[in-house]
């Protein structure tokens, strides 16, 4: 069975930092473009970070780029999300999902060609 599992969120302070896993089992994540997106109260959700371990190809949004980092441990099959500098406005439910079929980074974080599998979601609030 195909499963992407999230940890790592909570309550974190404003300028805080938070890093969150995405364990996945049932398929390896070698040569699938893998990513981040987040639902807050009230609004779609949204593609802000992705990547292929198959070619290192990584893809940030303007509202994450340079606060936030993706990568990957291959021996565990997870991938992380490493949250710094965060602000009121990253408050919201944080998911991973899976694209196998996504030839770039930018096809699946533009949702060209948008996940198929996805993870439960973690919340992160961020507050004072």
């Amino acid at each position: 069975q195909l499963q992407l599992v999230e940890s790592g969120g909570g309550l974190v302070q404003p300028g805080g930092s938070l890093r969150l896993s995405c364990e996945a089992s049932g398929f390896t994540l070698d040569y699938v473009a893998i990513g981040w997106f987040r639902q807050a109260p009230g609004k779609d959700r949204e593609a802000f970070s992705c990547m292929r371990s198959s070619d290192g190809s990584t893809y940030y949004t303007d509202s994450v780029k340079g606060r936030f980092t993706i990568s990957r441990d291959n021996a565990k099959n997870t991938v992380y999300l490493q949250m710094n500098s965060l602000k009121p406005e990253d408050t919201a439910v944080y998911y991973c999902a899976a694209s196998p079929a996504a030839p770039t980074v930018q096809a699946m974080c533009t949702l060209t060609f948008p996940p198929n599998y996805w993870g439960q979601g973690t919340q992160v609030t961020v507050s004072s």
